[in-house]
């Protein structure tokens, strides 16, 4: 037998209804005070009293529905995807959309789903007039906290011969721990006593080392994997690669072959991203880059020869001191070079050629750092020599912004994970430079100085609180930013990204046209004056030729008329010899001797001869 009771209630005693609208204001009632009441007012003790407005009312007997409840949690990613599909996997998500989309069945129950979806909308959009949807919100100020950084921790190198910490990598769960590779990167430095051992930290616990790692050579880089946080990839100093499971302990797991390995250090290895998530690439400066598959470290799965005449001479390569890879664009890799070049390349080109795109003359010494902007892609970040630049892959003939030359050489540099318009640079003299290029440009915003000695190595936590430096004296030193460097400015991306980028790369392009229209003209400038010297030097060979000629005609003529000249200077001379001697022709020899008549004759005959070879 149920035992229930219905309460109604009528309208009426809910109290008038409220019916809102603009009118003028109006005087209802205007009563006016009694003084005659005023004599029968009493003052008494102030006292607290409870009221109860609604009438009292009492159940006795209720029968309710019992009601079980169960707690249990969720652990809620992101769901519609299935199993075999990598939600954080960019283009595993893009092929399933595609397949989805071609599929009749989404289109028809997409069309389905759009009524009720609309009509929820809808009704989840209706304003309640007496609720205060922003009574709890904050407009939310730029900090004005001076920027600031107070170490944390220091790590430093358990053995006696202390080396150089030369990269640094966070784990990717929770970034607790720190792993930190550990070389001498000075010339034939390297002793037989020396220590091969690098270390995993923790980071409340800096008295000792939570993890030793022993490579058969000295780790130069090292970097966790980003899908697998038990998995560590390193490139030790003789060119081999090397990877740790910490799970299985501190010798590694596999070690690539020596002969299939560099040449020459290994100063950086990334993760690439993949469906098995175990592929990487490094770049040494034996001038190669190579792809590798940590199932299989006997060979690389692919070596692209950084020769910029592209014919794969290993000879002419430039030696790779840094690499750079975007997630968000698989395609896409940049490698930093001894040289100064920056070599931008494609990762899915199918030949040597095709992978080399094109190269940025950045500095005029080793690129240490090259790192795209995590906001914005198109912008990186390199750091050579005494100076770091900022570049838009719009403009490949020079940077669209650079900072002042340092006194002391740059070594590394890394943008903040959190805010757009950020970095840190490390330096030889052991100072950290802050730089926000939304507050200033000239200078940092602020300058630590860590410690006495270099600092090589820098690397920044992924919600951007946590910085740690690694330095020539194997001290890692962890410390602490400000909120001001950590928390995200209001309209910091549109204005890091509209009024420096876009405006800085405008100007570039600008700039370059114009040296581009005075190179052409002066180019154009000199091959008209080398037309003309060109008219110049054949009318004046024509001019030597034709003064040549005549200078032959002229001595030609003059000695045609020596010659004859000659000749009758000769005549002359015989005729005035015929003239003086007469009786040599006359032939009187009655008055001379015999002997001189014969002479005489022999003298005419002669005479007559000579006559004769003249005429």
């Amino acid at each position: 037998m149920e035992i229930f009771h219905v309460y109604q209630k009528r309208r009426g005693d809910f109290g008038r209804q409220c019916l809102f609208s603009d009118r003028q204001a109006e005087l209802l009632v205007d009563i006016l005070p009694e003084p005659s009441l005023g004599l029968h007012f009493m003052e008494k003790t102030p006292r607290d009293r409870a009221l109860q407005v609604g009438w009292d009312t009492s159940g006795h007997h209720l029968n309710t529905a019992c009601f079980q409840s169960v707690s249990c949690g969720i652990n809620h990613i992101e769901g519609g995807w299935p199993r075999d599909i990598n939600p954080q996997d960019m283009e595993q998500t893009i092929r399933f959309r595609k397949k989805v989309e071609k599929d009749e069945s989404y289109i028809s129950s997409v069309l389905h789903l759009y009524s009720p979806v609309e009509y929820y909308t809808r009704q989840n959009n209706t304003v309640n007039i007496y609720q205060d949807y922003f009574e709890d919100e904050e407009e939310v100020e730029g900090s004005q906290e001076t920027p600031s950084a107070k170490t944390i921790n220091v790590f430093r190198d358990p053995n006696d011969v202390k080396r150089t910490v030369s990269c640094l990598s966070w784990h990717p769960d929770g970034n607790q721990k720190l792993a930190a590779a550990y070389s001498c990167l000075q010339f034939q430095r390297t002793s037989t006593v020396m220590c091969l051992d690098s270390y995993i930290w923790d980071i409340e616990n800096p008295n000792g080392p939570e993890l030793t790692l022993k490579p058969a050579s000295a780790l130069v880089c090292l970097d966790y994997n980003p899908k697998d946080s038990h998995t560590l990839l390193g490139g030790c100093y003789n060119g081999q690669i090397t990877y740790w499971d910490t799970r299985r302990g501190s010798q590694p797991v596999e070690t690539s072959a020596l002969e299939q390995s560099h040449r020459d250090p290994v100063y950086k290895i990334i993760w690439l991203q993949s469906k098995t998530g175990t592929d990487a690439f490094s770049a040494s400066t034996d001038g190669q880059v190579l792809w590798w598959d940590i199932r299989k470290l006997s060979e690389p799965t692919e070596r692209l020869v950084l020769d910029l005449s592209k014919k794969g001479n290993q000879d002419e390569a430039l030696g790779a001191v840094s690499l750079e890879f975007e997630p968000t664009i698989p395609t896409k890799f940049m490698v930093g070079t001894e040289q100064g070049l920056i070599i931008s390349g494609n990762r899915k080109a199918k030949t040597q050629t095709e992978k080399i795109v094109c190269t940025f003359e950045g500095h005029y010494g080793p690129v240490y750092a090259l790192q795209r902007n995590p906001f914005f892609p198109k912008n990186f970040l390199t750091v050579g020599d005494w100076v770091t630049r900022i570049w838009s892959e719009d403009i490949k003939e020079s940077s669209i912004m650079s900072t002042k030359y340092q006194t002391s050489r740059l070594m590394d540099a890394c943008w903040s994970p959190v805010r757009p318009s950020v970095f840190f640079t490390v330096k030889m003299d052991g100072v950290l430079d802050v730089w926000d290029i939304l507050f200033k440009q000239n200078d940092p915003t602020l300058s630590v100085k860590v410690c006495d000695e270099a600092l090589y190595s820098l690397r920044v936590q992924d919600n951007g609180r946590f910085l740690v430096c690694g330095s020539q004296q194997g001290v890692a030193t962890l410390l602490d930013m400000s909120s001001g460097l950590t928390t995200l400015q209001r309209n910091e991306k549109n204005l890091i990204l509209l009024q420096m980028f876009e405006r800085e790369t405008k100007r570039e392009k600008i700039l370059e046209a114009r040296q581009r229209e005075i190179r052409l003209k002066e180019r154009s400038r000199s091959q008209q004056s080398r037309e003309e010297e060109t008219v110049q030097d054949d009318s004046k060979e024509n001019h030597d030729q034709l003064i040549a000629r005549a200078e032959r005609e002229f001595f030609s003529a003059v000695e045609a008329d020596i010659r004859t000249t000659d000749q009758a200077r000769t005549f002359l001379e015989l005729e005035t010899t015929f003239v003086e001697q007469p009786a040599c022709f006359a032939g009187d020899s009655g008055s001379q001797e015999e002997d001189t008549a014969s002479s005489c004759c022999e003298c005419q005959c002669s005479f007559v001869c000579k006559i004769y070879m003249y005429i």
